[in-house]
C-alpha cells in the first residue's frame, strides 16, 4: 500500500495492528512479515551501520513530515543527524557542463560554510558534483534504491564518502535495484526534506524539473541558475526563472531569501545534541577515495567526454583537465581536434566553448 493509505488507515483504526486486522473486511489482502522476516532486515541494516527512522521519530526530517504522501518508514545510513539541520536541495543534468558542475560544487560548498546541508540524488553531474562541494560540511543523499545499492557505479567512491562522513536515505528496503519507476518518487523525498531546492542545469522534460515541481506542491522555495539559451541543458533552469523561481548565482542569494526560514535553526555542529545519536560504525565495504579514473579510455571516449562537459558558456581548459581527469596533451590535442572540425571556439584567459 502507498503512504497515503497507510496514514488513512492509521487515522481510521488508531493503530498499525488494528489496521492490520481489518484489512481483510475492506478486501484489501496483504502480506504481513513475520517477525523473523522483520528481525532479518533490521540486523542486515544495523551490520550496514544503518537505521530504520519511522515518520514522528525524533531523528526523521521535521520538513518531511508536513509532506502528504511522506514516507512511513526510511532507511538512513551513515550521521542519521544531520537531516535535522536545515537542507537545500541541489539538483540538475547528469551530462551536465564543466560549468554546470562547478557552480554546483561552489553554490553547495558555499551553503555547507553558511551551516546548511545540501541534499541531493547521488545521480552524476550535477547532484555527484553537489554532494562533493558539501561533503566537509554535512550532505544527504536522497537514492530511488535501497541505501546498500550503489548506482550509478561510477558513484561508488561517493557513496561510501557519504554512508562514512555523510548520510544516504532510501524508501525502499535494502537490496532494492533502483528502476524508472522509483526516481519520481525519490524526487519528491528531495524536495520535501529540504527548504528550497536549486536546480543547476535541466533540460526542457527532465527529472530536475519533476523534483522542482514537487518543491512547489509542498510549498518549497524554488532556485535556478540561469544558462545559455543555446545549451539545451538550460532551457528547463530558464523556463523556471521565466515562471517566478529566483535567479540564483551564488550561494548568498539562496540564503538571502531562506533567512526567515533559517532563523533558530542549529547548526550543523550542533544538531539536536539530546536526540539519539547513530553510533559510527564501519560500513562493511571497501573505502577507496573517491577514485579518479580507473582505467585509460580510448581516444574516441575520451572526445565524447570533453563534448559533454563544454557548452555554449566558456570554460577554462584547466577546468576540463580537472573534470576529465585527463593529460593537459591529451585534452590539448583533442580541443585541437574539435577546433579543427569547427566544432569549438577559442576566448581570451584560455577558454573554449561550443560552437
Amino acid at each position: 500500500m502507498g503512504p497515503i493509505t497507510f496514514y488513512a488507515l492509521l487515522r481510521r483504526f488508531g493503530s498499525a495492528a488494528a489496521a492490520l486486522d481489518a484489512l481483510p473486511r475492506l478486501s484489501r489482502p496483504v502480506t504481513v512479515l513475520s517477525r523473523r522476516e522483520a528481525e532479518a532486515e533490521l540486523a542486515a541494516i544495523e551490520q550496514l551501520g544503518g537505521r530504520l527512522v519511522c515518520w514522528g521519530e525524533p531523528l526523521y526530517p521535521e520538513a518531511l513530515t508536513a509532506v502528504e504522501d511522506a514516507p512511513p518508514v526510511l532507511t538512513v545510513l551513515g550521521r542519521a543527524g544531520l537531516v535535522l539541520a536545515p537542507m537545500v536541495a541541489v539538483v540538475g543534468a547528469r551530462n551536465a557542463s564543466a560549468n554546470g558542475r562547478r557552480l554546483a560544487r561552489e553554490l553547495a560548498a558555499g551553503l555547507g560554510e553558511a551551516g546548511i546541508v545540501v541534499v541531493s540524488g547521488l545521480a552524476r553531474g550535477i547532484d555527484a558534483a553537489a554532494h562533493l562541494g558539501a561533503l566537509a560540511t554535512g550532505s544527504v543523499a536522497v537514492v530511488a534504491g535501497g541505501v546498500d545499492i550503489v548506482y550509478p557505479e561510477e558513484n561508488r567512491g561517493l557513496h561510501e564518502a557519504l554512508a562514512r562522513d555523510g548520510a544516504i536515505l532510501a524508501e525502499l528496503p535494502l537490496g532494492s535495484e533502483p528502476q524508472a519507476r522509483h526516481f519520481p518518487r525519490r524526487n519528491r523525498i528531495i524536495s520535501g526534506i529540504a527548504l528550497g531546492i536549486v536546480v543547476v542545469e535541466a533540460a526542457a522534460k527532465s527529472g530536475s524539473l519533476i523534483t522542482a515541481r514537487f518543491a512547489l506542491e509542498q510549498g518549497r522555495e524554488v532556485f535556478a541558475v540561469p544558462g545559455s539559451p543555446l545549451d539545451p541543458r538550460c532551457r528547463g533552469a530558464n523556463d523556471l526563472l521565466r515562471n517566478g523561481a529566483t535567479l540564483t548565482e551564488t550561494a548568498a542569494d539562496i540564503i538571502g531569501q531562506l533567512g526567515p526560514l533559517l532563523h533558530g535553526r542549529p547548526p550543523i555542529g550542533e544538531v539536536a545534541p539530546a536526540q539519539p545519536r547513530l553510533e559510527r560504525r564501519p560500513v562493511a565495504l571497501p573505502r577507496p577515495a573517491i577514485p579518479a579514473r580507473i582505467a585509460p579510455v580510448s581516444e574516441d571516449a575520451a572526445l565524447d567526454l570533453i563534448i559533454e562537459k563544454l557548452s555554449p558558456t566558456p570554460v577554462a581548459v584547466d577546468e576540463l583537465v580537472r573534470q576529465c581527469q585527463l593529460s593537459a596533451a591529451a585534452v590539448a590535442t583533442l580541443l585541437l581536434e574539435l577546433e579543427l572540425a569547427g566544432r569549438i571556439e577559442r576566448h581570451p584567459g584560455n577558454l573554449v566553448s561550443l560552437r
